[in-house]
This record gives C-alpha cells, structure tokens and sequence, in this order.
C-alpha cells in the first residue's frame, strides 16, 4: 500500500486530487499547513508528496527545503503559477518534478507512476562505480571521497544515464525522457536546472564537476 501527503491550503483541491489516487489504492494524508505537513513526514511512512506552491505562514517552496533537510522523499509541486522561475525555485529546492493548475488528471497520475515506479524496487541495489563515484539506485545516494550527495530522483537518473555511458552526447531530449519517463510537455530546458543543481552539489562536496560533466553547445550534455 502506497502512502501519499496532500498539502494544500485548499481543502476542495485536497479532495479532488484525493480522487484521483484512491484507484491507484494510494492512501492519502491531507494536510492544509506545512509546518503540520513536516510533522507528519517524520512521523508516517510516506511514499511520495503533492505540495502546493502557494500557501500562507509557510509557502511550498520553503516546506520543499524544509523536508530536503531530513527526507529524501519524492516530491512533486503544483502551483496555478505558470512562471518559468516558479519551476527553477521548486527544483533549487529539490523538487522532483512540478504541475501547473489546472491539471489534467491523467498527467497527475502518470508523473506518481513514474515517481513509484522508480522507488517501488528496493530489493535490487544496482551500484555504478566511476572512479572515485558511486551510485546507489537504493538510496539515490552519489558517494565521492567518503562523501555521501543525497540526490532527487530527477539528478540521480540522469547522472546515472550519463555515467553509465562515457563519451556519449546526451540531447535534452534523450535526458528529459530518461528522467520523466511518460510523455509530458516540460520544457527540456528544465534538465539544465537539474545539470546545475548535480554540479552545485558535487562541486560542494570536492568534486571536479567542470573536467567531467561536459556542455555540448547546442546539443546537450556528456561524461567524459
């Protein structure tokens, strides 16, 4: 049984999309206040969060930074707000994925689809070595010079992607479809915040990013 936190100052919103996941058999915890919604994720066990953006006392992308501290649960942000710096925000702060409202209702549950899919499976640890990187399709943790990266579920896929074939040039394309897995209308210029974010993070932790994680002009990206 799939577990799922609703935090939405809308209690209508909280249960329309309640009823879209019941035929999925997703139980759903429906929380209108983020700080309530924080207390609950370290209390519960909880597959994945549908966070709001737009919420008094505390917004979504300040409870989104707020969970990275502790959680590296999947989150997936909706917003009524269309403004491409809404989508670079939520995923500055570890989002894993963002909807526009109003949603199609069939896009809402293909993006937890993929989202499930991806963590459902954790009897089988696959490990890919490169150097000095590990990763950790169990944890989502990238391991360098006894240092542990938690990454999102987007970062990790495509790193994994790109070191798992050196010298190959990814398109954006190529990225957006191995981290989204389904059809959808993102802007492939969103992997560009995920590359960003990927080389923030090994750079924090003392890692070479600039001599490994290549830009491709006008193409995409490439380990080498």
């Amino acid at each position: 049984m799939q577990t799922a936190l609703l935090v939405d100052d809308e209690q209508r919103m909280l249960e329309l999309i309640e009823l879209f996941l019941i035929p999925l058999g997703i139980t759903c915890i429906k929380e209108t206040r983020g700080i309530n919604a924080i207390d609950r994720l370290k209390k519960e066990d909880i597959q994945f969060v549908l966070l709001d953006v737009m919420m008094p006392e505390m917004n979504g992308w300040e409870v989104c930074k707020a969970i990275r501290e502790f959680s590296d649960v999947p989150i997936i942000m909706l917003t009524a707000r269309s403004d491409k710096t809404d989508l670079v925000k939520g995923l500055n702060n570890g989002a894993d994925d963002y909807i526009t409202k109003p949603f199609d209702d069939r896009e809402l549950v293909a993006r937890i689809n993929a989202v499930l899919r991806r963590t459902s499976n954790n009897e089988n640890t696959d490990i890919i070595s490169f150097g000095d990187i590990t990763l950790n399709s169990e944890t989502y943790c990238l391991k360098y010079s006894e240092q542990t990266v938690q990454l999102t579920l987007k970062e990790f896929f495509i790193i994994k992607a790109l070191i798992s074939r050196p010298e190959k040039t990814y398109t954006r394309e190529e990225l957006l479809n191995i981290a989204w897995e389904y059809e959808t209308e993102t802007d492939i210029r969103t992997v560009d915040s995920h590359i960003r974010n990927l080389r923030e993070k090994l750079k924090r932790a003392g890692f070479p990013t600039e001599n490994f994680i290549k830009t491709v002009w006008g193409i995409g990206y490439k380990w080498n």
